[in-house]
């Protein structure tokens, strides 16, 4: 019999690749962090002796979800200012809140805090656009969780860097600290066109192309924002994004509510990626992205699930099933924007628009064991006669059960294995007293 680290053996296993494959009654085998096998239940028993057995009868394993668009230390301004328009809610309060308050404890803190709730949604990969990227990328490397930490720039002061030369020195070292790291990947990443002025933007791409780095940037987000651009530069964020010579297979365009045809194909022939983040746009009343008419294009499109404090949770399971139903809302089409399609969204697609698909966001051979185990067994998810529609339309993130990242089990029914929650808890709620009476920032 073959030695192996790991053997999983669930109810099904739903790779992603081919796509809407579903496999019953199958095993997973583990070694060195690597997937090595993916095979049925008795043959992986006769062949594999495992150093690790775990049997999940009810559960369906999927690709760790990746998303795609986060701001993760926000966790710690869940709810500081809802209700509110987009500009009115990050020039009048978002803003103003972070200027007071973000420091490196911040960052580490509300960074901790959204790892472990993404975790426990199935989340086994995020990219981060937010200050201090370097103290983001250390807790994710301590958690044992992927990610794709941007290299934050904007033109104005903040209390991470006092320009855009001071943003780069700062962003590039961390890249060449990092670089070989095995969990943690970077991106460049400029706010926005109304945030970032031309220069550093070319700045960004010349970097980008020289090493082979994605730029995460937030666009086409509102419809001032195209007006806006308009008046000041005479086009449209993108037509002005593309004359810089951003629009290419490295952009990752998160939003995207206002699109027109042409830019969609546009975005098609560029090979550049969309993030769409339903829930958090329906909440700024942004708008709404064309998921549809992108997919039909040949867009690559990703699930993210912006902050928590305009979202206001960071559930990846909660973010396919918005994405489903408004993108056949939006669409006028029932068929629109299918279960598997979905699930592809929130994994495979997301590890695209990272340069990461070669080693995660779906369940092959030779690919990292980043693996979440849904637990199908209970009443809400009950009968089931197709897993995929369950996990998009019924399934809730209280039923992941078991999380793991390039091999390593971080969350065992339920139950987080690298984080005390209660030391959690008690900083978070330190945090959320000293902002709500007002205390000087540190």
């Amino acid at each position: 019999m073959k030695q192996t680290e790991l053997l999983i053996h669930a109810r099904w296993i739903i790779p992603v690749e081919p796509d809407t494959q579903t496999l019953e009654y199958h095993s997973i085998a583990v070694d060195e962090g690597r997937i090595t096998a993916l095979l049925p239940g008795n043959e992986a028993r006769q062949s594999f002796e495992a150093q690790t057995t775990i049997e999940l009868g009810d559960h369906a394993l999927i690709p760790g979800l990746v998303n795609a668009h986060t701001h993760a230390a926000m966790s710690l301004l869940r709810g500081i200012a809802d209700d509110l328009p987009l500009m009115e809610w990050l020039q009048q309060h978002i803003w103003p809140a972070e200027q007071k308050w973000v420091s490196e404890q911040f960052v580490h803190d509300g960074t901790q805090l959204a790892i472990a709730e993404m975790l426990r949604s199935g989340t086994t990969c995020f990219n981060d656009m937010y200050f201090f990227p370097e103290v983001t990328s250390r807790v994710a490397s301590s958690c044992f969780m992927r990610a794709c930490t941007g290299l934050i720039l904007l033109d104005f002061p903040t209390r991470y860097a006092e320009n855009p030369d001071e943003y780069f020195a700062k962003g590039l070292a961390l890249r060449d600290e990092t670089k070989h790291h095995p969990l943690i990947n970077h991106a460049f990443a400029p706010h926005a066109p109304y945030s970032v002025s031309d220069d550093p933007l070319k700045k960004a791409q010349m970097l980008a192309d020289e090493l082979d780095l994605p730029v995460h940037i937030h666009l086409h987000e509102t419809a001032s924002e195209i007006e806006d651009s308009i008046r000041q530069y005479g086009q449209r964020p993108l037509a002005r994004l593309a004359k810089l010579g951003l629009l290419s297979p490295a952009l990752t365009a998160v939003h995207m509510t206002q699109l027109e045809d042409s830019e969609i194909a546009q975005l098609a022939e560029s090979g550049a990626s969309v993030v769409h983040c339903p829930e958090s746009n329906q909440k700024l009343a942004s708008g709404f992205c064309p998921v549809h008419k992108l997919l039909d294009a040949g867009v690559n499109v990703a699930l993210g699930t912006d902050g928590a404090a305009s979202n206001n949770d960071l559930d990846m399971t909660g973010e396919m099933r918005s994405a489903a139903l408004l993108g056949k809302l939006v669409a006028d089409d029932a068929c629109a924007l299918p279960a598997h399609t979905v699930l592809r969204m929130a994994t495979l697609n997301g590890a695209q628009a990272l340069g990461l698909a070669d080693q995660t966001g779906s369940l092959q051979a030779g690919k990292w064991a980043d693996i979440t185990a849904v637990d199908l067994g209970a009443l809400e998810t009950q009968p089931v006669y197709d897993p995929v529609s369950q996990l998009v339309y019924a399934a809730g993130r209280e039923q992941v059960s078991h999380v793991w990242v390039a091999g390593q089990l971080l969350m065992r029914d339920r139950q987080l294995t690298h984080l005390d929650i209660d030391d959690l808890l008690q900083r978070t709620r330190g945090w959320q007293t000293r902002i709500a009476a007002g205390e000087p920032g540190r």
